[in-house]
């Protein structure tokens, strides 16, 4: 019975959402409704012109990208049940097995506010993971706790090398953040600063040397 209850934890889906969807909630909603009231306003006013279903797509054509943009943005999860990663998208749900990954890969996205994200190829499929982002003023938002954990026990059941040594990384940062320990110790915001020092504008992929000197 303990050896069921141990592998069932091992399996049962953690969010690996660097901002979960919930956080923005109200502001969706008040951007939602706000789209509908200039959409129901540009009807009105294209009425007083043009006949009401030519006023209707015009309000419609106003109101619905917005509204469309909130729902995507509700619906899009991630999930990570043992190593493999789920994806709730606008239009269905994608599975990848970080077990069977072909690639993994550190990526940067250099700004003002920097990105550090998990991109792993499965076959055809990749699936970009935000780890972690940061602001040029030091401050920002890493991935919780449980969900680094969850990820490097994923990589570390792979068969490739850089899916080992990115598990390593996120293992330092872990610990890093579990101790509280000041950014210039968390490896996730080393590497960004790596390539700040760089100014390049472009995302940057980490090398192995790069990603190994992390660990």
């Amino acid at each position: 019975m303990d050896g069921q209850s141990g592998k069932s934890a091992a399996t049962e889906p953690v969010g690996i959402d660097l901002v979960a969807p919930e956080v923005f909630a109200p502001m969706l909603r008040r951007l939602a409704l706000a789209a509908f009231g200039v959409g129901v306003g540009a009807t009105l006013l294209a009425a007083v012109w043009l006949s009401w279903p030519a006023a209707i797509l015009i309000g419609l054509a106003v109101a619905v990208p917005t509204i469309g943009y909130v729902f995507a943005f509700r619906r899009r999860r991630m999930w990570l049940s043992g190593t493999v990663i789920r994806a709730h998208r606008l239009f269905g749900e994608r599975s990848v097995d970080l077990a069977d990954a072909t690639g993994v890969q550190l990526l940067v996205y250099p700004g003002r506010l920097s990105r550090i994200v998990l991109k792993a190829t499965v076959g055809p499929d990749i699936q970009l993971v935000p780890l972690a982002m940061y602001t040029d003023v030091g401050s920002g938002r890493e991935l919780h706790l449980l969900g680094l954990r969850k990820l490097a026990d994923a990589l570390a059941a792979s068969r490739l090398v850089a899916a080992i040594a990115v598990s390593e990384v996120l293992v330092q940062q872990l610990r890093a953040e579990a101790r509280d320990a000041g950014l210039d110790e968390r490896p996730l915001f080393r590497a960004v600063q790596s390539v700040r020092s760089k100014d390049s504008v472009s995302p940057v992929v980490l090398t192995d040397s790069e990603v190994a000197a992390l660990g």
